[in-house]
C-alpha cells in the first residue's frame, strides 16, 4: 500500500487558492489528533502554516487545532481537503509541483506508556512526497477490471470431513478499500463472486464509519450482505486507542469503556469472538463479565516477530492461567512462523534501491536468532556502511523484521487448546499454488494433529509491501483457499 497522503488526482481548484484531497496513509481510520505535522511546498515555495487549514465533513480546522481533535474520526475512505490560501486561485488543468511532509501518530501502537500522567510514546508514520500534479475536479476512476468476475475455476466445496472452516479477513483488501475501489457492500459482493468464505472477519477501525460505535445503519448494511450471500461472522478485530488524546494516555476507566463499546458492537453484528489487543490483567478482569454476558470469546493475537513461547506471550499465558476462563484464548497469526522472507517484500526493497548483495545480507541477518531489534540495527548499520541511506527504504527496514517471524510451526502445538482463531497470513501464491515463505502443509498438519477445529481466516498482508493494483488480493485469497483445502485433504485417509 503506497504510504501517501496525496495521489495523482489530489490537486483541486478552490476559491481561496488551491486544495489537496488527502488520503489517510494507513490501513485503518485514525483520529484527527493523530496528525502531528503537515508541511507543504508548492512550486518551490514553502507555505506558511497559517495559510493552511484542513476541512473534514464540512468542518474547518487550523493546523494547530488538530492535536485536540481526539473525538473527530478521519474515516479510512474519507478525503479531507488541505486548503491553501493564495492570492490567486489556480485553474483546472494547471500543473504544479507539490511537496508534502506529514507525520502521524498511531494511537494503538504504544512503544512506552506515559509517565506521571503524561502522554506515552507511539509508533509514528512519516510521509514525504514530491509530485507534479494537475488540477482536477474529480477522483480517478477505479480500474475497469474490478467490475468483472474473475476467470477462475469454481472453488472446491467444503466437505464435512474438513477439519477447518475457511474465510478471510477483509483486511486483505485494505489498499483497494482505502482507495474507494469498493464500498463495504461491493467488497462483500466481490468476495461472494469469487466463492470465498463463508467466514468474514473485519477490523472494526477499518470498516466502521462511526468507529468505535456500530451504528444502526451499519447493522442494516451488514445484515443485508450476510443474508444475501450466506456468510458467517468469524472474528471482530478490536484495537485499543490508548493514545487517542495527545496530552495523556487513556485512563483504566477509558480503556474499559472503549473496549466495552467495541464488544457490544461485535455482539450486534453476530460475532462470537473478538480479537483483543491488550491483555492487561486488571482490564481483562473488568471485561470478563461483559464477555460472559455477551457470550463472546476474547483472543489475544500472537503476531510476528513473537511466537507462542516469547516472553511477552508467556506473561499473557500466566494471566490466562490466573483468570481461568474458557472465554480467553489466542489468535495464531502465521506471520510468526515463516521459513523465509516473502518475495513481495524482497521486490519492494529492490524497488527502493537494494542490489542483490544487500538483499542477500538482509535475508541472512533475518534468518539469525538475534532479537528483532538487534537484527534490524545490524542491517541498518550494514546499509550505512555501504553509504546507503536507510531512509530510502521507508518503513521496510523495520517491517522486514517486525512482520516476518521464523518460529518453528510446531510451537503452535504448545498452546493449541487455547487457539480460538487463526489468521492464515500469507504474502504470495506462486505458480505451483504454494506460499513460498510459509509452509502451509506443515501448519495444516500441526493444527489437524493438535485438534484445532475453528476458522482459518485468510489474511493477505502483501499490501504492506506491494503497490496498489500490483496484484488482486482477493484472487490470491481464492488460490490460498485451494492450497489449504489441498493440504487438509492430503492428510485424510483415502
Amino acid at each position: 500500500m503506497p504510504n501517501g497522503l496525496i495521489q495523482d488526482d489530489s490537486l483541486r481548484t478552490h476559491p481561496e487558492g488551491l486544495a489537496l484531497s488527502l488520503t489517510l496513509p494507513w490501513y485503518r481510520s485514525l483520529w484527527l489528533s493523530s496528525v502531528s505535522t503537515l508541511g507543504l511546498t508548492v512550486d518551490g515555495e514553502p507555505v506558511d502554516a497559517a495559510d493552511l487549514s484542513l476541512e473534514l465533513d464540512g468542518v474547518r480546522y487550523a493546523l494547530d487545532e488538530l492535536p485536540t481533535q481526539h473525538d473527530v474520526l478521519w474515516y479510512l475512505q474519507a478525503h479531507p481537503l488541505l486548503i491553501v490560501q493564495r492570492a490567486e486561485p489556480i485553474a483546472l488543468g494547471e500543473a504544479h509541483d507539490v511537496e508534502l511532509f506529514g507525520e502521524l501518530r498511531l494511537p494503538y501502537m504504544q512503544i512506552a506508556p506515559g509517565a506521571d500522567g503524561g502522554p506515552g510514546m507511539y509508533v509514528p508514520n512519516v510521509v514525504r512526497q514530491a509530485l507534479t500534479l494537475t488540477a482536477t475536479d474529480h477522483d480517478a476512476a477505479p480500474p475497469a477490471e474490478l467490475t468483472e468476475v474473475a476467470d477462475v475455476s469454481s472453488p472446491a466445496p467444503a466437505a464435512e470431513e474438513d477439519p477447518f472452516k475457511l474465510g478471510l479477513t477483509l483486511y486483505s483488501a485494505s489498499a483497494e478499500f482505502r482507495a474507494g475501489w469498493y464500498d463495504f457492500e461491493g467488497l462483500l459482493d466481490r468476495v461472494a463472486e469469487l466463492g470465498i468464505g463463508p467466514g468474514i472477519e473485519i477490523v472494526a477501525s477499518q470498516v466502521l464509519p462511526t468507529y468505535p460505535v456500530v451504528s444502526d445503519e451499519f447493522v442494516r448494511t451488514w445484515r443485508s450482505a450476510f443474508d444475501r450471500h450466506g456468510f458467517d461472522a468469524s472474528s471482530f478485530g478490536a484495537n485499543l486507542d490508548m493514545g487517542r488524546r495527545r496530552d495523556r494516555d487513556m485512563t483504566p476507566d477509558e480503556e474499559f469503556a472503549f473496549s466495552e463499546t467495541l464488544f457490544r458492537g461485535a455482539k450486534r453484528l453476530g460475532f462470537p469472538l473478538v480479537r483483543i489487543q491488550s491483555a492487561k490483567p486488571e482490564l481483562l478482569r473488568r471485561l470478563l463479565p461483559i464477555a460472559e454476558e455477551l457470550e463472546l470469546k476474547l483472543a489475544y493475537e500472537i503476531h510476528a516477530p513473537m511466537g507462542p513461547n516469547a516472553e511477552p506471550i508467556l506473561k499473557v499465558r500466566d494471566v490466562y492461567a490466573e483468570l481461568d476462563s474458557p472465554l480467553l484464548g489466542f489468535v495464531a497469526d502465521f506471520s510468526a512462523t515463516m521459513h523465509s522472507m516473502s518475495p513481495t517484500l524482497l521486490r519492494a526493497v529492490r524497488r527502493a534501491g537494494l542490489d542483490d548483495d544487500a538483499v542477500q545480507v538482509l535475508q541472512d541477518i533475518w534468518a539469525t536468532d538475534a532479537p528483532m531489534r538487534q537484527r534490524q540495527e545490524e542491517f541498518i548499520a550494514y546499509l550505512r556502511g555501504r553509504d546507503f541511506d536507510p531512509g530510502r527504504l521507508g518503513s521496510f527496514a523495520h517491517l522486514a523484521f517486525n512482520m516476518h517471524g521464523h518460529v518453528d510451526p510446531r510451537e503452535w502445538a504448545d498452546i493449541m487448546p487455547q487457539i480460538l482463531h487463526v489468521h492464515a497470513k500469507f504474502y504470495d501464491i506462486d505458480e505451483q499454488g504454494e506460499e513460498p515463505a510459509i509452509d502451509y502443509p506443515e501448519l495444516v498438519r500441526v493444527f489437524v494433529e493438535g485438534g484445532y477445529r475453528g476458522y482459518w481466516s485468510s489474511e493477505w498482508e502483501g499490501h504492506a509491501f506491494a503497490e496498489l493494483a500490483e496484484v488482486d488480493p482477493l484472487l490470491l485469497v481464492r488460490r490460498q483457499h485451494d492450497l489449504i483445502r489441498r493440504s487438509m485433504r492430503a492428510l485424510q485417509p483415502a
